[in-house]
């Protein structure tokens, strides 16, 4: 294997870990498989819902839509990172899927390796999609998939609390509104703020958009607006609105310590929804603030429907039949529902909110939100992403400054 895919394989490690950060964890099953000839047979396809098995709602559309196509689909579902690491390997072996639905950091990686096709060449119409959505899957203004639902993040309150601390969850409309909020709940004697910073990319993917908020640019990573954030984060954890287990919670844990009811909010996202209605206390959903006010843009999650690079191309006619089966708006409501998603184009999202009222928040999250390897980072997201989610660890655990800990970050990034 050259250099160069090293590095592709590495960068796809270090995305891969967003598994967790949706509804797509779990362990791998089946074999790849994919036969020759252009019309009828086998067509394989991959995805990373381990999740669902061959009773579920989403799997029997998997099949429903290669019947629609006239062929049989043979379905494969690994976790995120191992479906990266197999599609690179299945590429140079020559034996890729026809269908593969990718976390949309991987695609700019999978692009870099030559093995996806633009949807343009396909004659697939994305013109529906939210701009920012697929952004994430567009390089050199030409989009690589077609997005089947996003998620990202929010803060979630805990209704109770917020009352009894005396605080209006209309009046979080900037950092200052919500750090004095946070002192108010410290003062009433419960907990803040919980989200996680831990040194993985579900760190990197939570002060984003504090980060973001702050007018940060991720080429940029020391500058006077990512400090601030940095700041931001250190300063709740030294007053005590964060606790120090930020360092090692993951979005799971962190919820979990939300879900206790002992604290007034929680960073987390969409995917959360289920576990929301179920913790026993009443909840609301505000987005997070920019520094000066306003949404902050937060990143985008999901995964995009793409077809890798065939030596047959007769193949890609079928191909582009199954992506539109699976992206279509009939398909697309049941879907993201079952994903806890949100559509990416204005007319499904909206029948998502009249048949569930609580996701607006989360559409109008999803609307402000922008893909990480977005604005021509692409694969040089990874190598972004590390030092700064290194630099979050230096900070809030006292061992540098905020300052020192990104310059740090960006002469790595730089090098990387």
């Amino acid at each position: 294997m050259t250099s160069t895919r090293r590095t592709l394989l590495a960068a796809i490690a270090a995305v891969g870990t967003l598994a967790s950060l949706t509804a797509c964890g779990g362990g791998s099953s089946g074999s790849s498989n994919s036969s020759s000839g252009s019309t009828g047979g086998t067509y394989a396809f991959w995805d990373p819902y381990p999740q669902f098995d061959a009773s579920s709602a989403w799997a029997k559309l998997v099949t429903s839509c290669g019947t629609k196509a006239g062929v049989k689909l043979k379905r494969t579902a690994y976790d995120t990172t191992d479906l990266g690491n197999k599609a690179l390997l299945a590429a140079q072996q020559g034996n890729a899927p026809d269908v593969m639905l990718v976390d949309n950091p991987v695609v700019s990686t999978l692009v870099e390796a030559g093995i996806l096709n633009k949807t343009s060449d396909l004659g697939l119409d994305t013109a529906s999609i939210q701009k920012n959505i697929i952004g994430a899957g567009t390089l050199g203004g030409a989009s690589y998939g077609v997005p089947i639902g996003a998620n990202t993040l929010a803060l979630y309150y805990n209704k109770k609390i917020l009352s009894a601390a005396g605080v209006d969850p209309a009046s979080v409309k900037d950092w200052n509104s919500l750090t004095a909020a946070l002192k108010k709940v410290k003062g009433a004697g419960k907990k803040g703020i919980t989200f996680s910073a831990i040194n993985t990319e579900e760190g990197s993917f939570q002060f984003l958009p504090w980060f973001w908020g702050a007018g940060g640019d991720l080429t940029k990573l020391n500058s006077d607006k990512g400090v601030a954030a940095l700041t931001l984060w250190k300063q709740w954890v030294d007053a005590g609105y964060a606790p120090k287990d930020v360092l090692q919670n993951t979005q799971t844990t962190s919820w979990q310590e939300f879900a206790t009811g002992d604290y007034a909010f929680s960073e987390n996202g969409t995917w959360q929804l289920g576990n929301a209605a179920k913790a026993g206390f009443d909840y609301g959903i505000i987005n997070i603030p920019g520094q000066n006010g306003g949404s902050a843009p937060v990143p985008t999650g999901g995964e995009f429907v793409t077809v890798p690079v065939q030596k047959d191309t007769g193949r890609y006619a079928v191909s582009k039949k199954i992506v539109a089966c699976l992206t279509s708006n009939t398909n697309l409501l049941p879907t993201d529902t079952t994903l806890q998603y949100v559509a990416p184009t204005a007319s499904v999202q909206a029948e998502q909110v009249k048949q569930n009222p609580k996701l607006r928040p989360w559409v109008d999250a999803v609307a402000a939100a922008r893909g990480r390897t977005s604005g021509g980072l692409g694969t040089k997201y990874p190598t972004i992403s590390q030092p700064m989610w290194t630099a979050v660890q230096a900070a809030l655990s006292g061992s540098k400054s905020p300052q020192d800990a990104l310059n740090t970050a960006q002469s790595s990034a730089q090098k990387g």
